[in-house]
């Protein structure tokens, strides 16, 4: 594989994996719009991955709240992190059922341009409405198991190429009356056992298949996947304790509308 595909499909997954714009979508339209071939299952892998260390790395204190919750939970005690990974576990089940089920009733048949059009300007609506609706009034130490079923039951449409796994559950959060960097927090946490599972899946299929060829290839993505999706974070944390969604709503208009222009009129 040519250098400069690896670099432009890593850092397209690095940035757009977090942001509430899509990396399905985009990743969907790059072939569209270059000529390239697929990129293989190799480079795939090692761009979740990347992404991956990308949120343990920025979420560090969080990720050790999540251990040591764990061993609460063994404990028998009570705590914010306890708390924390049922949230998650919670969270993440709808979206595993959600993956199953397409893989063995859809496969590939949402990847394409047009739905990635349509889905990118009507969750731009949703994401604008929610974001202007939502209270600020929660944070993550306010998670219930209510609240992580709700965001588990969003997460699961981000099976549809150009929702974001990241923008559907921060929509969720706003909806919720979460503040917009605690969304974002709870979202990007969330992240991990959803692209864990994701990379462990395709991993074992890639093993299972023997095809090792693209190894060297798929670690350069990894690694650039992994700087780009941290400093991807770095920013728009920054920017959401300040700011609001409206750049992103403002982002995906004006891609799906172009695209839905390209599709529709000669």
């Amino acid at each position: 594989m040519a250098l400069l595909q690896i670099i432009v499909l890593a850092v397209i997954q690095g940035v757009t994996e977090f942001l509430p714009i899509s990396s399905s979508g985009h990743l969907i339209l790059v072939p569209q719009l270059t000529g390239w071939p697929d990129q293989g299952l190799p480079m795939d892998v090692a761009m979740h991955v990347g992404t991956l260390v990308a949120v343990l790395v920025y979420f560090w204190r969080d990720v050790g709240s999540v251990l040591t919750g764990v061993v609460d939970i063994l404990r028998g005690r009570r705590s914010f992190g306890s708390r924390l990974v049922w949230g998650l576990v919670v969270a993440t089940i709808p979206a595993l059922a959600m993956g199953l089920a397409m893989e063995l009733w859809v496969g590939d048949a949402l990847r394409s341009v047009t739905v990635v059009a349509w889905t990118m300007v009507v969750f731009a609506v949703v994401l604008y409405v929610a974001d202007r609706l939502g209270l600020t009034i929660n944070r993550m130490e306010h998670l219930t198991i209510g609240h992580a079923v709700f965001i588990g039951l969003a997460q699961a449409l981000a099976f549809i190429p150009g929702t974001s796994r990241s923008g559907i559950t921060m929509i969720a959060g706003r909806i919720l009356g979460y503040e917009r960097f605690e969304a974002a927090r709870f979202s990007l946490l969330l992240s991990v056992p959803a692209i864990a599972a994701a990379g462990l899946y395709e991993g074992l299929k890639l093993y299972r298949g023997g095809d090792l060829s693209q190894m060297q290839d798929a670690m350069i993505g990894g690694g650039i996947a992994a700087v780009a999706g941290l400093i991807t974070i770095a920013v728009m944390m920054s920017w959401l304790r300040r700011a609001t969604f409206t750049p992103f709503v403002v982002y995906r208009l004006i891609l799906g509308g172009g695209l839905l222009v390209w599709i529709y009129l000669p």
